[in-house]
């Protein structure tokens, strides 16, 4: 479900009032582990935290280096971690400590789906986001652009 609101305020209180809660706590988790250089924003429909285009404009579709997004979707709440998918190491290693937890791993390449807030491991989200500076995912998608 692609949200047209126009602040994170407004994606907040158009959330299902069951879902306003989980959406919440891990968006909690997400700014309180941010490294510095991200913002928080409306974008793609979902809260997104990005690298500004004031510090990064050369981005391959206009638009903030996104980091991760939050989302709450018909079926489920989707969390995109960017940081996942700058390499297999990394995939491998957060799905390998996602599933040591004993919670059910349902994922794309960076999007990780849930259902409920327990369905979700906030410790290695939290440790998740706080692993890749702003600089670093810069770096990486220059890399990726010259390629």
């Amino acid at each position: 479900m692609h949200s047209t609101a126009a602040s994170v305020a407004e994606y907040l209180r158009s959330l299902p009032e069951d879902r306003r809660p989980a959406i919440e706590a891990v968006r909690r988790v997400v700014n309180d582990n941010l490294p510095p250089g991200y913002e928080e924003a409306m974008n793609w429909g979902m809260i997104t935290w990005q690298v500004p285009l004031a510090t990064y404009p050369d981005t391959y579709n206009g638009q903030p280096l996104m980091y991760a997004g939050l989302a709450s979707q018909k079926r489920y709440m989707a969390l995109h971690l960017m940081g996942i998918y700058t390499s297999p190491a990394a995939r491998e290693a957060f799905e390998a400590a996602y599933r040591a937890t004993g919670k059910r791993f349902d994922a794309g390449k960076a999007c990780v789906r849930f259902r409920k807030l327990d369905d979700l491991p906030l410790d290695l989200v939290a440790e998740t986001i706080a692993a890749l500076p702003a600089a670093e995912l810069v770096r990486l998608a220059q890399a990726a652009r010259r390629r």
